[in-house]
């Protein structure tokens, strides 16, 4: 009896590598772990507004709150909009996209639903770094 087609160990190597990436988004997901307060609703009065949160991710621990309410918030002063998230105390630049979503400095060609989800991705891909501040003038 012949072994299997190529056709056969293509679909069999893709499930393989299809499985081992769902066991990577579950694992990621199981090592958050909220230390603080975290909402989903808006909080600034303005509609889609993202809530703030603060919750230690991979060892990491990231917050974001609405830059209206830091005094220090510089990206969007005067605008009245604008989102700070920091990763372990270093502020992580993030954008909203309209209704297409959020990217940051880290994953910029990446929308995500929401700048936790953001966060959580960039710790992911700094893979350990610390996050270095944007200085638009260097």
């Amino acid at each position: 009896m012949p072994g299997p087609t190529r056709r056969q160990a293509l679909g069999a190597a893709i499930g393989v590598a299809a499985g081992g990436a769902l066991v990577g988004v579950t694992s990621a997901s199981a090592d958050t772990v909220a230390t603080g307060t975290r909402s989903g609703g808006g909080t600034a009065g303005r509609t889609g507004e993202p809530g703030s949160f603060d919750e230690v991710f991979k060892g990491r621990r990231i917050q974001g709150t609405s830059a209206e309410t830091h005094a220090s918030a510089h990206a969007h002063a005067g605008h009245g909009d604008g989102y700070r998230v920091l990763i372990d105390g270093r502020e992580l630049p993030v954008m909203q996209h309209g209704k297409s979503g959020w990217s940051s400095t880290i994953n910029h060609y990446e929308r995500f639903a929401t700048p936790l989800e953001a966060a959580r991705t960039a710790v992911i891909s700094l893979k350990g770094a610390v996050v270095v501040p944007f200085d638009p003038t260097a």
